[in-house]
């Protein structure tokens, strides 16, 4: 159902090396490169995440409420893309562990990029 999620920035370059070395983590790679428009992907036919320069040409601002998740193929990657985000200059929204309860499966990491949009890494 989700084609791509894109999230603005106001230094695309900064933005860019941020989410080139993060998304590596999770076998992702820059499949689009414009001036103004990146995207990283696993292939052509999964969900993509991108970057941009407010098309309108204000300030990227960051969505009260909104954050996007990216999907780990173990505990272990939350881990490093939780640490990684650290290393470029992340900040912590809630550092890896379990969510839910004690039953719970859900176990992810939470964090704000460069431009301070809200992610987090996560495997069930």
């Amino acid at each position: 159902m989700i084609g791509y999620v894109t999230v603005g920035t106001n230094d695309i370059e900064k933005a860019a090396a941020f989410y080139d070395e993060l998304l590596a983590l999770l076998g992702a790679r820059r499949s689009w490169d414009l001036e103004t428009f990146k995207v990283w992907g696993t292939g052509p036919d999964k969900p993509g995440f991108s970057i941009t320069k407010p098309y309108d040409g204000n300030a990227a601002t960051v969505g009260n409420g909104v954050m996007v998740a990216f999907a780990a193929p173990d505990r272990a990657t939350v881990d490093k893309v939780y640490a990684k985000a650290m290393e470029l200059g992340g900040t912590c929204e809630g550092k890896p562990g379990i969510r839910g309860g004690d039953s719970s499966t859900f176990y992810a990491g939470y964090f704000r990029d460069l431009d301070g949009n809200k992610l987090n890494c996560y495997h069930m």
